[in-house]
């Protein structure tokens, strides 16, 4: 069973839509998959409790039925860095409580495509970040990388951060997040030749892209 991380540059880059896409791709491929996102801040009160739109999409393109409590171990209500939110909701992010149910899910599907929240470092608490949580369930990393002013350095540091920290860099994806950024190419020509992993798409810009389509824009034979 091959399971991947999905980390961005930064928050709102297009984590979830390229997370739908791996899931996508990988079931067109007629292998199973479910999907996590242990921490979803900005989520909505329900009768069943707090759900998270992003949890809920995730949860939906799975192959299989999953608790919703397994697959968003943490839940804020606050639309916040997730140590803000738990610290409003006066609750700890254990990074054991969602290994825990990632154990749960193992075995469930042949693959487990997890979302992260944020960017690499986004911290957890006080002692630990994403990458600590990552570090934990041993997994590849793909890298989402949002196409706009900035984006180079945003990247270069990210996939740099990433293998460092002894990480297997599995492949990295450009999200166009802006419809006329002027720099596309030369960006692309840049990212494409300093970071140290395969490139395994490029996600246009179109609102309201279709799962399917962005599923399309991958190629998983690239996946280290």
């Amino acid at each position: 069973m091959a399971s991947f991380f999905v980390t961005g540059t930064d928050t709102e880059v297009g984590k979830t839509r390229v997370s739908l896409g791996l899931m996508r791709a990988l079931r067109n491929q007629g292998s199973s998959v479910i999907g996590m996102k242990p921490i979803a801040s900005g989520c909505h009160r329900t009768s069943a409790g707090l759900r998270n739109e992003d949890a809920e999409l995730i949860r939906g393109e799975g192959t299989s039925e999953i608790p919703y409590e397994l697959l968003n171990p943490f839940a804020f209500e606050e639309a916040v860095a997730p140590h803000a939110a738990a610290e409003k909701a006066g609750v700890s992010i254990d990074i054991d409580r969602i290994r825990s149910a990632y154990k749960s899910l193992y075995g469930l599907a042949e693959h487990i495509v997890i979302e992260g929240a944020g960017g690499w470092r986004v911290p957890l608490s006080a002692s630990s970040s994403l990458s600590d949580l990552v570090a934990e369930l041993n997994i590849p990393v793909v890298l989402v990388v949002g196409l706009r002013l900035g984006c180079i350095n945003h990247a270069l540091l990210t996939a740099e951060s990433i293998l460092n920290d002894n990480r297997t860099l599995a492949g990295w994806v450009a999200n166009q997040i802006t419809e006329d950024y002027p720099f596309q190419e030369s960006s692309m020509r840049v990212l494409t030749s300093k970071i140290a992993a395969p490139l395994l798409g490029e996600v246009p810009y179109i609102e309201n892209l279709e799962v399917q389509n962005i599923s399309r824009c991958l190629d998983l034979s690239l996946l280290k």
